[in-house]
């Protein structure tokens, strides 16, 4: 692993950030992200760019972080344990889009690249991310769209790699203690470094650049519905579950916290309004029970 291909890996991910904020903030009349360059006492630093209050999009984080540190912390080495002891490099770009309009999904990206060093032994990397997509009043057209643009980021690697990497997005993004999943899935990968460093890496940058042709046409489609109490209500309950899931579960918000990272660049992600509500449940026949009925549950979108 040469210090060149690490500087590959940072100047795309600083391009994507550029990139997708770009993209995000056309959405936009008025609101524009804010940057916020941080550094980290043990090594590295970022910029957070965040954007608030905006007619599209209630909050809209897009982070790109470098950092490095003495040792793994539990969160990436639980499963791998051949990691423990291990210095470490890690660099990625996380964001996390939460809407205005309740008939506009939530959305997830990540792409990230690590690399564990021991001295005396060869280094260990690999390249993870992925994104997902959680809408509140879902429309079929939108999901095929979705899983149809995760497929095309795919193709190029082979005729399995979307399903198995749909099937892993399924599986990591569901909530255990609601036997649901957090919406209709997308692409999840990580611990990938095989062929070699030229093909996983063209692998992670089709999985980035794939994901603004995946949302925006949504956000573009949806944002002018028009919604009332009842809607916004039921999106307000539903990003309750999006906390829990990023609380109790998602190894890269335990991760950022783990290793001594930024709390407010890790905790971007939240939404800023949220509520829960004890035991509710859907009205029989309505959009809300659709969603759990039909769309919090893996199947084959794409019929492949």
């Amino acid at each position: 692993m040469s210090e060149n291909d690490i500087s590959q890996v940072k100047n795309y991910l600083l391009n994507l950030q550029n990139q997708i904020c770009t993209a995000l903030e056309a959405e936009e009349p008025n609101a524009k992200f804010i940057e916020d360059a941080w550094e980290r006492a043990e090594g590295g630093g970022g910029r957070s760019r965040v954007l608030t209050n905006g007619e599209v999009f209630e909050q809209a984080g897009v982070n790109f972080s470098h950092v490095f540190g003495s040792h793994l912390p539990p969160s990436a080495t639980a499963k791998r344990p051949e990691l423990a002891n291990r210095q470490f490099e890690a660099m990625g770009v996380s964001l996390v889009m939460h809407p205005k309009n309740p008939y506009v999904p939530t959305s997830h990206a990540n792409v990230r690249f690590f690399i564990a060093r021991k001295e005396g032994e060869p280094d260990i990397w690999w390249f993870g991310g992925g994104f997902d997509l959680t809408p509140f009043y879902p429309f079929r057209e939108d999901v095929l769209h979705w899983h149809e643009t995760a497929r095309q980021a795919c193709q190029p690697f082979g005729d399995d790699v979307y399903a198995r990497y749909k099937r892993w997005c399924d599986e990591y993004f569901f909530l255990k203690h609601r036997n649901e999943t957090r919406g209709i899935g997308g692409l999840f990968f990580d611990d990938l470094n095989e062929p070699d460093f030229a093909q996983t890496f063209a692998f992670m940058q089709s999985v980035g650049n794939h994901y603004i042709p995946a949302y925006l046409p949504i956000v573009q489609k949806r944002k002018n519905t028009a919604y009332g109490e009842t809607e916004r209500n039921f999106q307000l309950y539903r990003r309750g579950r999006y906390v829990e899931f990023n609380l109790v579960y998602d190894r890269g918000t335990l991760f950022g916290l783990q290793s001594g990272g930024r709390t407010e660049s890790i905790l971007m992600s939240m939404p800023p309004v949220a509520h829960w509500q004890y035991n509710w449940q859907p009205t029989p026949g309505s959009p809300e029970a659709e969603l759990y009925e039909t769309y919090l549950k893996p199947q084959n979108w794409l019929d492949i």
